[in-house]
């Protein structure tokens, strides 16, 4: 409890007031509610009171849908459990390699969050125990089955004794989902937290099109009128998401596209692009920008609606956050009459269409990002820390080159094996030779722009 004070938490949100009583009753639970609600913590609180530290074996697995959330939700039951000693919390995604994960797990943990199928290679080959496990979570499960994870779940919950306790959360609940709490659930209580958008702080927009051939021309336009620093652009399906990326890039937009296809280091480097701010389109379908931290979006551009008016809701609710303004703007096609209907249902009210701003906004240029990426080949397996970094940086000691401020340099982001730094663009070359020619951790790196086009 000392611990949540210093976190910030002074009060419950509406599912963890809901869902705790029951997850720290060793209930069952069902929980329906959208991302950022609070379920993270009402889980891990759930964890950790039930979890004895001098057992040293797996009692708890948290399933995610991507590696992105896997991170997130691990940092998070370490944040909320950090006034407990020596827990540990081993995250097993995919897309990274096996090898150092079959190294943790040898030497043992407490808690593991994982993705389906990477959870499943190692139970298949026998590297991962859940017989002691006494706590199952299914966290953000619509997704994970719309990613087609039912087999590798299937054979998890094989594996997970039937004696234990099962915590499923979901923003949106389809048939499928209702099959599976019958199959791994017992008496469960369910929780749902109304997930309507707020608007009070959200412009949203709504453009008739004549045909879905205008969508690329009617997407330049928007983008030219609103100009945001950082925004979104959601596609539904992963051909129009490069298809789209590829064709902004032709007319000089600084663009990145975000899919499933994308090996793991593809996905890392992009997102670092665009949360370092040198990226300021990024290009997704909503699986890959599912559980994704970005802050500070300025706008969502629907190029295709949702088919499901709860989508839509997640979608636009990335930009408008901690009290500032957003902008969100969705292309609307004739044959896309049924989904208004749909959101307009959802959203209790009605929708009108805006006018698209006219050909004078072509004269503008295309924003221009005043950040640039470097990225250096050296990340946390080679003990590289942000400060690390931040101190090369803005050193004065042996070097010809001036340090650079502090304030023009911007995010610092380390993977396993590379670093990610987002810097001024007008001292991007002395950022260059310092880290280049400096020594981080007392050893020299390999330090190169990452070019976006």
């Amino acid at each position: 409890m000392d611990n949540l004070l210093t976190l910030g938490y002074q009060s419950m949100t509406a599912i963890q007031a809901q869902s705790l009583p029951a997850i720290l009753a060793a209930k069952d639970v069902i929980a329906q509610g959208k991302t950022g609600s609070g379920k993270t913590a009402a889980f891990a609180l759930g964890i950790l009171h039930r979890l004895k530290v001098k057992q040293f074996r797996v009692q708890s697995l948290v399933l995610c849908p991507t590696r992105e959330l896997a991170d997130q939700v691990a940092k998070e039951i370490r944040r909320v459990g950090r006034g407990i000693h020596n827990i540990k919390v081993l995250t097993l995604s995919g897309g990274v390699p096996l090898g150092p994960q079959i190294g943790s797990l040898e030497h043992g943990a407490h808690v593991i969050v994982g993705t389906p199928g990477r959870i499943e290679d190692h139970l298949r080959k026998e590297r991962l125990n859940l017989d002691h496990l006494t706590t199952l979570v299914l966290d953000e499960a619509d997704r994970m089955l719309e990613m087609g994870f039912q087999p590798a779940l299937d054979l998890i919950f094989a594996k997970c004794p039937a004696q234990r306790q099962t915590l499923l959360f979901s923003a949106t609940f389809p048939p499928q989902i209702k099959s599976i709490t019958h199959h791994i659930m017992t008496d469960p209580i369910t929780v749902k937290v109304e997930d309507r958008v707020d608007n009070s702080n959200i412009n949203q927009h709504f453009y008739q099109l004549p045909d879905k051939s205008k969508r690329l021309q009617a997407l330049q336009l928007l983008l030219l009128q609103f100009a945001p620093q950082s925004s979104v652009v959601f596609c539904n399906t992963k051909i129009e998401t490069e298809n789209v990326a590829n064709a902004l890039r032709q007319q000089g937009f600084n663009c990145l596209a975000l899919h499933g296809d994308l090996e793991q280091k593809d996905r890392d480097r992009t997102l670092a692009q665009f949360s370092g701010k040198s990226v300021s389109v990024l290009v997704a379908t909503d699986v890959a920008a599912r559980g994704l931290d970005i802050e500070n979006l300025d706008a969502v551009f629907n190029y295709e609606l949702s088919r499901d008016p709860e989508v839509h809701v997640h979608r636009i609710g990335r930009t408008g956050r901690a009290g500032s303004q957003g902008v969100a703007c969705s292309l609307v096609c004739d044959n896309d009459v049924h989904r208004i209907i749909k959101l307009e249902d959802y959203m209790n009210t009605s929708i009108e269409m805006s006018p698209l701003p006219d050909a004078s906004v072509l004269s503008k240029s295309p924003l221009r990002p005043s950040m640039i990426t470097l990225q250096i080949e050296g990340g946390k397996k080679q003990k590289v820390r942000p400060g690390d970094i931040l101190g090369a940086l803005t050193s004065d000691k042996g070097e010809s080159t001036q340090p650079i401020n502090g304030d023009q340099v911007g995010k610092i982001q380390i993977f396993d094996q590379s670093a990610y730094v987002a810097i001024k663009r007008e001292v991007a070359n002395k950022a260059i030779k310092k880290l280049s020619r400096g020594k981080i951790k007392g050893r020299t790196f390999k330090v190169r722009l990452v070019n976006s086009q």
